[in-house]
């Protein structure tokens, strides 16, 4: 039977919480907190984060039958792990996803350089950025997520999204093995260029044999503002494997 993993990015909480309805669901089912949340250091790049990832995943003694599922970064570590370790990996689920490396937005990464140090505006801009980011996610697990963004704060945010621009595999992502299903939110916000929606068709074409989904009622996180439909196309994809 295969072992469903939740990888979270630094959005929708910044820790495995984003997947509380999807861990509620399907049991046995597991979900890291990464480096920089309630332990360490962020990882400085995406092949760390897979190796960190998969270094977890072998001490529990889970090393193969994998089903990664990720969102963002998730997205990207999830699609790293089945490039570089195929013969350990199932099936990959990846929503909001990119796969080639871009510049940030103008004052993206700024913006929580200043949060971090203490800048008062930048801070109420960046934790409504967050808020706002989640409009579709039911109000009182939008409030624990935003307790989680408080706790985990802009410096890790910071971090990882540096590190989620600069990553890319575009030279490699048409030779991946394990299936793959791409989910993206009809009413995504995303301003990234990394994961932009019309980065979609670009990726499914990329890799023979993809699937892409697009979600009603959902935007950036679409697991975590939909549950209920996520986990039942999550569902129909391990029924099909």
């Amino acid at each position: 039977m295969s072992q469903i993993v939740f990888i979270h990015g630094p959005g929708a909480g910044q820790c495995s919480d984003a997947w509380l309805k999807q861990l509620e669901h399907f049991p046995g089912s597991i979900a890291p907190d990464l480096p920089g949340r309630r332990h360490g250091a962020n990882c400085p790049d995406i092949p760390r984060y897979t190796d960190w990832v998969r270094g977890w995943l072998w001490a529990q003694g889970f090393t193969h039958d994998l089903v990664l599922v990720g969102y963002t970064m998730g997205s990207a570590i999830a699609l790293q792990y089945g490039l570089d370790y195929p013969d350990e990996v199932r099936a990959l689920v990846l929503t909001t996803a990119g796969f080639k490396a871009n510049l940030p937005p103008p004052g993206r990464l700024e913006l929580r350089l200043k949060a971090a140090a203490g800048d008062q505006d930048a801070y109420k801009e960046w934790f409504d950025f967050n808020q706002g980011a989640m409009k579709w996610v039911e109000p009182g697990f939008r409030d624990l997520l935003m307790q989680r963004h408080r706790e985990v704060g802009p410096m890790s945010q910071h971090n990882d999204l540096k590190t989620l621009f600069a990553w890319g595999v575009e030279d490699r992502v048409g030779t991946l093995k394990p299936k793959l299903l791409l989910v993206r939110g009809t009413d995504d916000f995303n301003t990234n260029p990394n994961t932009a929606p019309d980065r979609d068709d670009e990726f499914q074409k990329a890799v023979p044999g993809s699937q892409l989904v697009f979600m009603e009622r959902a935007g950036h996180f679409p697991a975590t503002e939909n549950p209920a439909a996520f986990n039942k196309l999550l569902e129909e994809f391990l029924a099909g494997l």
